[in-house]
């Protein structure tokens, strides 16, 4: 039996702003993906079709992300807000670094894993921080508390005492999953292979650079090249380092999930490049960038 939960996912349809779909063709056909009006009205389209009356956008900036730059990004946020008043809609931009992965895992299976363990209280303080300053800038347009710190303690709280977990669970049961897998996440299907990759260097580490690391995945099965390849859940990469963290030689960067062994040696070399490790010390990278 369906009962109500409080939460709504949702993603575009025939029925829910279908121009979008019509748009997305023109931007590729004329080379205007990274067109800022045509992003900023395909995101605020399905918004307010879907009825949402208080808007809160992460708007991510960095080598990961459609907006590589602050100014692109708080060009593309001040669009959105734009539209949004057009439309009556109170809308918040927080703009979030996409310049390495956030949290530690790349991959289908192993992104939910960490969601979950997150919703269990093993939270990777990047994505702690983003979650905290989205979620309570959601309160605040709600009417459910003016001051953002007090709100990121109450989802803090929530999360802790096993309000936020909870709640997951009937979201899950609601829609007719198993949560068993929830429960115990060793359910979900691994890779044949999962090797570590050791660092060649002592040192600091200055780059992870994500759209690479994405591509990286990708290479592994977790993502389409072409529109008929199919979706390996299962492989994927996760890491033990962020930018800034000391690393000795041959510590552990990181885990490769495989199924395919020559792909997985592929991978591991790549990864190597990928990270960057020298001798001087830095400054870690702000998450939240700032809040339009």
């Amino acid at each position: 039996m369906w009962k109500i939960t409080g939460i709504s996912m949702i993603s575009q349809t025939l029925n829910l702003a279908p121009a979008d779909k019509k748009l997305y063709s023109l931007r590729d056909s004329i080379a205007c993906v990274e067109s800022i009006p045509l992003i900023a009205s395909s995101i605020m389209s399905k918004k307010i079709a879907s009825g949402a009356q208080k808007i809160v956008l992460d708007v991510t900036v960095g080598k990961g992300a459609f907006m590589n730059n602050i100014v692109d990004a708080e060009n593309l946020a001040n669009e959105m807000i734009e539209i949004g008043n057009l439309a009556n809609r109170e809308t918040v931009c927080v703009l979030t670094d996409m310049n390495q992965p956030l949290g530690y895992a790349v991959g289908n299976n192993l992104e939910v894993i960490e969601a979950i363990n997150f919703l269990k209280g093993d939270m990777p303080e990047d994505l702690k921080q983003v979650v905290l300053e989205l979620g309570s800038y959601m309160m605040k347009l709600s009417g459910n508390g003016k001051n953002i710190e007090e709100n990121k303690k109450k989802l803090l709280e929530n999360i802790k005492n096993g309000k936020a977990y909870n709640k997951f669970i009937e979201l899950i049961k609601n829609q007719g999953g198993d949560i068993s897998y929830i429960e115990d996440v060793n359910k979900f299907k691994k890779s044949k292979y999962i090797e570590p990759v050791y660092s060649k260097y002592s040192g600091y580490i200055q780059d992870i650079d994500a759209k690479e690391i994405g591509k990286l995945a990708c290479d592994l099965g977790a993502g389409r090249i072409r529109k008929e390849d199919t979706i390996k859940p299962e492989v994927g990469i996760v890491l033990n380092k962020k930018v800034a963290d000391k690393v000795e030689k041959n510590e552990i960067l990181g885990y490769i999930h495989s199924d395919d062994m020559e792909l997985l040696d592929k991978a591991k070399k790549r990864m190597l490049e990928i990270i960057k490790i020298q001798d001087r010390k830095i400054q870690k990278l702000d998450t939240i960038i700032k809040v339009i």
